[in-house]
């Protein structure tokens, strides 16, 4: 810790120096180590001042066990654990591409209405979680479904480690419920899939060059107002040497769309780049069966029972309707410890 605070010392003396916001463009490197350097220092600062309020309270309740007295201890413990848990997490997010902000995309499988609502139940979950944790979610691309639910919807979250918390939530997840969409009360499974990607940001090289891509206009659908509904304005990139593709409609304006359209596209060639890059490890978690493409990584049962479990840590519980909710948390944690070797 104390290098960390050396080092923003010095990052504070080149910033006040003569000339240096000159060129503001090349101080976007410094800033950003700035930020993060402050980020753990305030962290570590934190920890340390809820290690010294939890072993006063230790002390007075050694000597006088009131009721308030034991109140006040247990609620220093647990801010105590609480912060020690987050330092851990930061400790596991230790990937360069983890501090990246995430651009999450969730898909339905088959099976129409049913999965279609499936896939807007997660949306809701991640909305939630990110609401919970100080994310802000930006609505890049949203297909409604023609009855109830959604068709595809592209999320961009927006935060320090977004990407580091999110990454483990790709893959299949599957739900089992008695369907409020079938009259006879029968039980069905759904399939929806996740999609996770590191945002590669403004400080990232990815080369798209012109010649290398196809831009199609169509005409946008579902919400959005009458005038997003009416006009050509949403946008479809197609890269041509990796076939990937991205789109955007839900601003009115076609440059916007375009823009939003791009981001994504770019997120997903840095992917290609960091899997490139990590051949070995990522040849590594498959043979975990951690993150491969359309694995089932996690079932949410409602009936016959209640309980969502993790395929690859274990992790379970019987709260789902917390999980439901956005608490995530445990799994996410314990997922960090699995790719760790932890747990």
């Amino acid at each position: 810790m104390r290098r960390s605070k050396e080092r923003l010392n010095e990052i504070e003396k080149q910033l006040s120096s003569p000339g240096a916001w000159d060129k503001p463009e090349l101080l976007t490197p410094v800033l950003q180590e700035k930020t993060q350097l402050e980020s753990r220092v305030d962290e570590w600062e934190a920890l340390l001042q809820a290690r010294d309020n939890a072993l006063e309270w230790v002390e007075m309740a050694a000597s006088e066990q009131t009721e308030e007295m034991l109140h006040a201890l247990d609620e220093a413990l647990e801010d105590l654990s609480a912060k020690l848990e987050a330092a851990q997490m930061r400790t596991l997010l230790s990937d360069p591409e983890d501090i990246s902000e995430a651009i999450l995309e969730i898909h339905p499988g088959a099976g129409g209405t049913e999965s279609q609502d499936w896939a807007e139940m997660l949306l809701r979950m991640y909305r939630r979680f990110a609401e919970r944790t100080g994310f802000k979610v930006e609505l890049l691309d949203l297909l409604p479904g023609d009855e109830a639910g959604i068709k595809s919807v592209t999320l961009h979250i927006h935060g320090p480690y977004a990407y580091g918390q999110l990454k483990g939530e790709k893959g299949t997840h599957r739900l089992i419920r008695i369907s409020p969409f079938d009259s006879s009360g029968r039980r069905h499974t759904s399939f929806a899939s996740v999609d996770v990607y590191p945002d590669a940001g403004q400080d990232i090289e990815i080369e798209i060059r012109d010649e290398d891509i196809r831009v199609d206009i169509f005409r946008s659908s579902g919400p959005g107002g009458q005038s997003v509904n009416t006009t050509d304005s949403a946008v479809r990139v197609t890269h041509i040497p990796t076939g990937l593709v991205a789109q955007c409609q839900n601003e009115k304006s076609q440059h916007k769309n375009k823009e939003a359209a791009m981001k994504v596209l770019k997120a997903r060639l840095y992917e290609l780049e960091l899997q490139k890059i990590a051949s070995e490890r990522q040849a590594e978690y498959i043979a975990k069966g951690a993150i491969a493409f359309g694995s089932q990584i996690r079932t949410y049962t409602l009936q016959p029972y209640r309980l969502v479990k993790d395929h690859r840590t274990g992790t379970d519980t019987s709260n789902v309707d917390a999980v439901l909710d956005g608490n995530i948390d445990a799994f996410i944690h314990n997922y960090l410890l699995y790719l760790h070797g932890k747990s």
